[in-house]
């Protein structure tokens, strides 16, 4: 793959938690920065407070060119009816800017399969096109599904733009291209350390591991990818840690992203760990850009200018 013409993300994103923990001042001044230094995505999760519509309507507020993808909504957060509203009126306002990412997260819910309560979800949205009273956007809404599995893949190949997947290694994005064929859009999120010594980078990272380690869906996922029991014992084996999480020096990290699209991802959105909570990683987004993104256009007036 050469990068993500489709949806207009570029090859390379920032994916981020930092913005949970921080006033609306900071995070306005952060978005803005981000988008002169030429990054086309910003990705943000739903996990810690923030609802997933109102904080990708401030940061898209916040721009003037950035898209921002929810990776993701989840489908338990909001009934059906809520998330159409939510999107239709996002793709309305910022035409060609929001891509709505859907996914289960959370805790496991007993006696619900996620691939039918997806699905569920998805014909609630598809009916509420003839059904709802909001004006339907000039521009579609554009959607993602957060999918590991095969049948999640094919679902997100038939159903929806394409799959957004999470912690996952280069041979699972190997996989899901297959799975999903040419076509489709696969996006990819992968963890990255600034940190040379494999000592403290792999404290660091198996700290950032350690919950994903302790959810079913997640180990699920992991033993999928070949990992066993060995490797989530003891915060994670050195193989686990240091294939979701890439550190390193610059240039070690960036060549193990682009791994990702070697191995068929349009896409990949990068998350820097090691941030405390309040503080920020733009320092490190700034070395990101300067080695991701392509150079100034000439006599465009811009710095950067993202492919």
């Amino acid at each position: 793959m050469t990068g993500d013409t489709r949806l207009g993300l570029g090859t390379f994103g920032i994916y981020t938690f930092d913005f949970e923990h921080q006033p609306a001042a900071l995070i306005r001044d952060s978005v803005q920065e981000l988008e002169e230094l030429g990054w086309r995505a910003l990705w943000i999760p739903e996990a810690l407070g923030r609802d997933a519509f109102s904080h990708a309507g401030y940061l898209l507020s916040c721009a003037e060119r950035l898209s921002v993808v929810n990776g993701i909504a989840r489908i338990w957060s909001r009934e059906a009816q809520w998330t159409y509203g939510a999107a239709v009126l996002l793709a309305d306002a910022y035409p060609d800017r929001h891509v709505l990412g859907l996914g289960f997260g959370g805790q496991p819910r007993p006696g619900i399969k996620p691939l039918a309560a997806m699905s569920a979800y998805l014909d609630e949205l598809d009916a509420l096109e003839t059904a709802t009273p909001n004006p339907l956007p000039k521009a579609p809404v554009r959607r993602l599904l957060a999918a590991y599995g095969p049948r999640m893949l094919e679902l997100a190949r038939e159903r929806a733009d394409g799959a957004q997947t999470y912690h996952v290694n280069t041979a699972h994005t190997a996989q899901a291209r297959e799975i999903l064929g040419p076509d489709a859009f696969l996006a990819v999120e992968h963890a990255v350390l600034f940190e040379s010594d494999p000592g403290r980078a792999r404290a660091l990272a198996r700290e950032h591991l350690h919950v994903y380690l302790n959810t079913p869906y997640n180990l699920a996922k992991f033993r999928r990818l070949g990992y066993t029991d060995d490797d989530f014992s003891a915060g994670g084996s050195d193989r686990l840690v240091d294939d979701l999480v890439f550190w390193g020096d610059p240039d070690t990290v960036v060549r193990k992203l682009r791994g990702h699209t070697e191995a068929g991802a349009d896409h990949v959105t990068v998350q820097v760990i090691g941030v405390e909570p309040g503080g920020s990683a733009l320092p490190q987004w700034r070395l990101l850009a300067e080695a991701l993104l392509p150079g100034p256009t000439p006599g465009s007036g811009r710095t950067r200018t993202a492919s």
